[in-house]
């Protein structure tokens, strides 16, 4: 039985979610995590054609790829995650995609407050299962590719 080729990632990288339009966003490998995370500036539950959606921007003014959008999600969940901290807080949870070394994967995304972050994203392990070794000596290898 042949093993599937694992991707090499660094300690961080670029990354793009294109059915959030968001394109070119630096992202922290985390091993810590288990779930991949992204800076939210407001988030709420409200009624849209008769059902419960979550509507949320991400980013927040201050980040240059902020774009003001909104979004609606009808398949979201509440989850309790523990900050880096060790702090238990409750957050929204939903699924999208990522792309990365011109590949595309489905993965959830908890919304956090990264705002006086460096990285607006990180990726977690539930992600990096999909195939990734982390070599923390390296940078941008995804983004490297592809610029070449």
């Amino acid at each position: 039985m042949k093993s599937k080729e694992k991707i090499i990632i660094g300690r961080y990288d670029v990354v793009d979610l294109p059915l959030l339009e968001l394109f070119g966003l630096n992202a922290k490998v985390d091993t810590g995590a288990y779930t991949s995370a992204i800076h939210y500036h407001h988030a709420e539950i409200i009624e849209k054609d008769g059902a419960e959606v979550l509507h949320f921007t991400l980013l927040d003014p201050t980040h240059p790829e902020y774009n003001d959008k909104s979004f609606y999600f009808q398949k979201f969940r509440k989850r309790v995650i523990k900050n880096s901290f060790g702090q238990s807080e409750e957050r929204f949870v939903i699924e999208t995609n990522i792309e990365i070394f011109g590949k595309v994967f489905s993965t959830e995304f908890s919304l956090s407050n990264r705002g006086n972050l460096k990285f607006p994203i990180l990726l977690g392990r539930k992600l990096l299962s999909k195939g990734f070794i982390v070599d923390v000596a390296r940078t941008n290898l995804s983004h490297k590719l592809k610029k070449a």
